[in-house]
């Protein structure tokens, strides 16, 4: 254990491990022309379009846990690379659409293969990624991001900062 997670907190060791993992997806996809932001929406875009859907920002900032008015920006860089098409869904006008171009899955195609090195490496100390442990880990982070949480009420701020 490095001496800055001794004693730590939980929150302060997911902080951690989500900035260690946001800066080596960054380095590692940085070749390719994509960010960490920019390959979370092209690898979950890639799953969509795999299994039949063509998602709206909406639905791809849902799954993401984007914010929408990001995934939007997002997805005009990622049109302007040529990496992926943004259309009006004819069933809502108010809608937009997107789907990975040729180049887009091919560029996907090959950060996932990165990303994937990138998984294997954080998790050999837990055994790899088909290992036990590693399904354990994966089954308390699905049990943590699917419980809600509730605001803090004002009162309970206000009486942290008097």
């Amino acid at each position: 254990m490095s001496t800055a997670s001794k004693g730590a907190t939980p929150g302060f060791l997911v902080w951690r491990l989500s900035m260690k993992w946001r800066v080596a997806v960054d380095r590692a996809v940085a070749p390719l022309g994509l960010t960490h932001a920019q390959y979370s929406l092209v690898a979950s875009l890639y799953g969509m379009q795999r299994s039949g859907l063509r998602p709206s920002q909406r639905h791809l900032a849902d799954h993401t846990g984007l914010e929408a008015l990001y995934v939007s920006k997002l997805a005009r860089a990622l049109e302007s690379a040529g990496l992926v098409e943004r259309t009006r869904d004819p069933r809502d006008p108010r809608a937009v659409q997107l789907a990975l171009t040729e180049q887009g899955r091919e560029v996907t195609r090959r950060a996932i293969k990165v990303v994937h090195g990138l998984l294997e490496q954080l998790l050999e100390p837990l055994g790899g990624l088909d290992s036990a442990r590693a399904r354990e880990f994966s089954r308390d982070l699905v049990t943590l991001l699917d419980t809600p949480l509730a605001p803090v009420p004002a009162s309970e701020h206000e009486k942290e900062q008097s």
